[in-house]
């Protein structure tokens, strides 16, 4: 995968389609515990501070620009990644291409959305099996929603269980291990993981050895967003980079730190290695 050094993270800097059709291909390829995290500029702030979050993100298999500081920062810097791919970019795409049953891999992106079609019904009369899902995540409600939605918009995927686990500021090892026996029992393809950073990606990093699954994704506040219960900013804010601003209207005291003192850090180390080159 192409991806480009920024401030000592290797960030994803390829398309969308090719990100897909990756994850595809370790899902079909035998992988296990290939890993996705989402950079943006308070992540990879905390990260400074915190060893076993900073692990995390530097073992993750790849790191998509997540944040519109990630996107200005390779231009500043001279790279090539000219725009964001969000966790909800993520999963509402690999379920979209998931969705078809028995649909394998091939070498070239463009070859794999020609013959995408074709290959599906050729696969389906073959009786192509059913990728699987697990959530872990967010609160009972809100998995039984999304367990709803799943059947009507993606038919084609098993959700194969949800976990709700305790709201608590750190997870002890008995609350690890109930975690991972639930996922691994339910044997998924796919373990989505939506916890708030840096819980979840730091949970990952603890446990990614005892999971039998392929592709594990955190992704933050996906769950939410794809069930409504908390509404995504407009497509023209997420265009003009400012997604952000919506949320911190609505949610000032649980943001206002990473817009008001994160990202203006971030950008500040920023401008120093540009000076630096």
């Amino acid at each position: 995968m192409t991806t480009e050094d920024i401030l000592g993270y290797d960030i994803y800097a390829g398309t969308a389609a090719e990100l897909l059709t990756q994850v595809q291909c370790w899902l079909d390829g035998g992988a296990r515990g290939r890993v996705l995290a989402c950079a943006n500029p308070h992540s990879l702030e905390v990260a400074r501070t915190d060893d076993l979050f900073r692990a995390a993100l530097q073992q993750a298999d790849v790191r998509v620009p997540d944040g519109a500081g990630v996107v200005l920062a390779s231009r500043i810097l001279g790279g090539a990644i000219r725009g964001r791919i969000t966790g909800s970019d993520v999963f509402l795409g690999v379920s979209g291409i998931l969705d078809i049953e028995g649909v394998r891999c091939q070498v070239s992106g463009d070859r794999w959305e020609e013959n995408r079609e074709e290959e599906a019904e050729e696969e389906k009369g073959q009786g192509g099996r059913r990728y699987r899902y697990f959530f872990l995540g967010s609160t009972a409600e809100n998995l039984a929603e999304i367990r709803r939605r799943m059947a009507a918009d993606y038919p084609g995927i098993e959700v194969a269980g949800t976990y709700a686990p305790p709201f608590k500021a750190e997870f002890d090892a008995a609350d690890d291990a109930a975690m991972t026996a639930a996922v691994n029992a339910a044997r998924p393809d796919v373990l989505w993981v939506g916890l708030t950073a840096p819980k979840q990606e730091k949970w990952i990093q603890r446990n990614r050895d005892r999971l039998d699954v392929a592709f594990i994704a955190a992704v933050g506040a996906v769950f939410d967003f794809y069930t409504g219960r908390v509404r995504r900013s407009s497509s023209l804010f997420r265009r003009l980079g400012l997604e952000w601003l919506p949320r911190l209207v609505r949610e000032p005291r649980r943001l206002w730190r990473r817009n008001f003192v994160s990202n203006p850090r971030f950008m500040a180390r920023v401008l120093r290695a540009r000076v630096k080159r």
